[in-house]
């Protein structure tokens, strides 16, 4: 029985035939997890019933004193279900402070008008953007651009902002709102916002080039499409601008680039210790006070997984320290299990 089944059911199972509990505890600990997804996928994914007889040989075979088989009884593991419940368990930021953090230190996002030229239909384009003080949205537009013309005309407007483009699974966020012109009061100011996002934009000092503010009136998020994490809702202009965006997630980019580029055998043990997934790797994604996100691979497929700090982090000088910790847990961890 070494086929691969797909029954009806919705939850991916190993079927462990005749175990002592010595073995069930060891394939837990040292094999539980065959990750056949994306894990935000869980919800539609169909089930799959894998024979582990062979493994339980093998590792039967390598120990010194091997364990009596249990004369009878099947031990089951519902292993997508201990992924989702190490998923719900880890830390994240409440969704209004990473609504407000995604959107601060955005760079680009879909920028949806009023169509003056095809009256009635929406127009759409692909726009750069940063954040003032409040955290709305701040435009540099051109004159001679159609989005102008269109939001000079009608400035009832949305901007779609995408933490990860390519994961339609990944947290987008909607801004509704009017786009206004910046007074010229506010133009030094806004202007350096917008050069700390974009420093080659030499273009804003041109001419025709004008800065335009989306004031909110209401910001919506959605995460999760199509699975059964899905997550959704809407914070009013008081609530969004009350809201403050996390103050580590500023050394996300220099963080996970080292940590990617020098110490990518490390991330994946941590990843391994905190989950019990086996991966084969683990690229940090961004981090934020509570812990970071993963793209993490198994048997030729990829996945995200979130891997919480065990506390918040301080600064930037703690986020080294609590992953020194981490990784000096997961390496402790490994030394005991030999």
């Amino acid at each position: 029985m070494n086929t691969l089944m797909t029954p009806s059911s919705m939850t991916l199972r190993y079927s462990i035939p005749s175990l002592t509990t010595s073995q069930f505890h060891n394939i837990k600990k040292f094999n539980r997890l065959i990750v056949n997804n994306n894990y935000a996928q869980i919800n539609s994914t169909r089930n799959y019933t894998v024979n582990l007889r062979s493994r339980i040989s093998a590792m039967a075979s390598s120990t010194q004193a091997p364990q009596q088989s249990a004369s009878s009884g099947d031990a089951t593991v519902d292993v997508f279900q201990v992924i989702k419940d190490h998923q719900e368990k880890a830390a994240r930021l409440p969704p209004i402070e990473e609504v407000k953090t995604v959107l601060s230190y955005g760079i680009r996002g879909v920028l949806s008008t009023f169509s003056q030229k095809h009256d009635g239909y929406p127009s759409g384009s692909m726009v750069d953007f940063a954040c003032d003080a409040s955290g709305f949205p701040i435009l540099a537009v051109s004159s001679l651009a159609v989005h102008t013309k269109d939001l000079l005309a009608n400035p009832k407007c949305s901007l779609l902002v995408a933490k990860d483009p390519n994961d339609r699974t990944d947290l987008i966020i909607t801004v509704h709102g009017d786009a206004v012109p910046v007074p010229r009061e506010e133009t030094d100011v806004i202007r350096t916002a917008y050069l700390a996002r974009h420093p080659d934009a030499f273009w804003v000092d041109f001419g025709d080039f004008q800065f335009m503010r989306i004031e909110p009136k209401v910001v919506r998020f959605v995460s999760g499409v199509a699975t059964a994490l899905l997550g959704s809702g809407e914070f009013t202009r008081e609530e969004f601008a009350a809201a403050k965006a996390d103050p580590i997630s500023q050394f996300s980019k220099p963080v996970t680039s080292h940590m990617n580029k020098d110490h990518s055998d490390e991330t994946k043990l941590m990843v391994q210790h905190s989950t019990s997934v086996p991966v084969d790797f683990a690229d940090m994604l961004d981090l934020d006070s509570l812990g970071f996100n993963v793209k993490a691979g198994y048997q030729g497929r990829n996945f995200k997984l979130r891997i919480p700090f065990p506390r918040r982090a301080e600064d930037r000088k703690d986020v080294k320290t609590l992953i020194v910790e981490m990784l000096q847990a997961a390496k402790s961890s490994i030394n005991e299990s030999n």
